[in-house]
């Protein structure tokens, strides 16, 4: 495992970690337009919602401490990375939040601040 991108972390440090992503994630989609995205929250997810149907999901993945980001037909896994402190995904390093704006700004065809 690579240490910059992946660490060994308590399940109450992920959750905590976990929680705090959701958190924000949730924090920033309220600046939205609901008749945009919509969002809603449960215990480890947000989903976000567009006025077409389709949703974007990301969750807590508690088994294997990741985060797990789908939009459309994509989905990726991301890794807490406690060099850089955030969420990186376990294929090509990108980060969480930067792909989130990157996913709905696709999907509004416009520029959003990021996450």
């Amino acid at each position: 495992m690579d240490p910059a991108k992946a660490a060994d972390v308590t399940t109450q440090e992920y959750l905590h970690l976990a929680d705090d992503c959701l958190a924000r994630v949730a924090r920033w989609l309220e600046a939205f337009d609901p008749d945009e995205v919509d969002y809603s929250t449960i215990d480890g997810m947000v989903s976000l919602e567009f006025p077409d149907g389709q949703r974007f999901l990301l969750n807590r993945q508690s088994g294997n401490h990741q985060i797990w980001f789908a939009a459309g037909v994509s989905a990726w896994h991301y890794d807490w990375a406690p060099v850089r402190e955030t969420w990186l995904d376990d294929k090509d390093g990108s980060e969480l939040y930067q792909r989130i704006a990157a996913a709905v700004a696709g999907k509004l065809g416009r520029a959003v601040v990021a996450v």
